[in-house]
C-alpha cells in the first residue's frame, strides 16, 4: 500500500471527494479521510488498510474496544468512527436494492430477478461506488424480442450523475439461450471503451434468463 505521502495531490481522499464525491472513494480512502494523519511511524494508508479489513468482518457493527486494539487508533478516533456507523444506521432508507455490495456475478441476480422470463429484451444498468455497493438500478432500453439497441450515452449518462465509480450491465435473452450473440459482444466492447475514457469502469455484462445466468467477464470478454 503506498504512503500518503507517495500520492499526487489530486490522487488523494480530499481532492478525490472535493472533484468526484464520496461515491468514487475505496473503503481505506474513505477511512483515510475520516482518520486525517497516521502516528508516529505508521502512515495514515497503513492505519486506514488495518480498519477496513477489521471492518469487512464486522458485519457492520464495529466494537469500540477491538478499534482501540489497531495500532494507530486512539480513544478521539475510535469514537468518531463509531458515531459514523451509528449516524449510517440512523439515516439509512430501507431500499433492498441501493447500497447492496456486488463481489460476484451471483451477487448481482437477486436484484434482476424481475426480468429473467420477460417476453422483451431489458438492459439493465447498475451504478456502483468505490467500494462496490450499488448506487442505482436502472432500465436503459427495452427491445423487442431478442434486439435491444443501447448507445453509451444512455448507459452513462446516469453513471455521470450519480458519480459512480463503475457500472455492471445487465439484460435478459427471451430466447431462453445464455450464449452470447455477436451484438451481445459488440455493445460490451463499446460500453467497454467508452467507459475507460470517462473514467467508469465497467465490470461485467451478465446475461439473465428464467433458468440461469452467464457472466462475460468470467467467460473472458472483459
Amino acid at each position: 500500500m503506498r504512503k500518503m505521502r507517495d500520492i499526487p495531490d489530486r490522487d488523494r481522499p480530499r481532492e478525490k471527494l472535493a472533484k468526484r464525491g464520496p461515491q468514487a472513494l475505496t473503503d481505506t480512502e474513505l477511512i483515510a479521510l475520516l482518520l486525517g494523519r497516521g502516528t508516529k511511524g505508521r502512515d495514515v494508508s497503513e492505519v486506514a488498510g488495518d480498519v477496513e479489513r477489521y471492518l469487512r468482518g464486522t458485519g457492520g457493527k464495529p466494537s469500540y474496544e477491538a478499534l482501540l486494539a489497531i495500532g494507530g487508533i486512539g480513544s478521539a478516533k475510535a469514537c468518531e468512527i463509531m458515531a459514523c456507523f451509528e449516524l449510517g444506521r440512523r439515516y439509512f432508507g430501507d431500499d433492498d436494492v441501493t447500497g447492496t455490495r456486488i463481489t460476484r456475478p451471483e451477487d448481482v441476480i437477486p436484484l434482476v430477478s424481475e426480468w429473467r422470463d420477460k417476453k422483451q429484451e431489458y438492459f439493465i444498468s447498475l451504478t456502483l461506488n468505490g467500494a462496490g455497493e450499488v448506487i442505482e438500478r436502472r432500465i436503459v432500453t427495452v427491445g423487442i424480442l431478442n434486439q435491444s439497441l443501447v448507445h453509451p450515452r444512455e448507459v452513462f449518462a446516469d453513471a455521470i450523475t450519480d458519480r459512480a465509480a463503475s457500472v455492471i450491465l445487465v439484460h435478459n435473452h427471451p430466447s431462453g439461450t445464455l450464449d452470447p450473440s455477436v451484438q451481445d459482444l459488440g455493445i460490451t466492447r463499446q460500453l467497454v471503451e467508452a467507459g475507460s475514457i470517462l473514467g467508469i469502469r465497467v465490470l461485467d455484462h451478465i446475461i439473465v434468463t428464467k433458468g440461469g445466468y452467464v457472466s462475460l467477464k468470467e467467460l473472458g470478454h472483459l
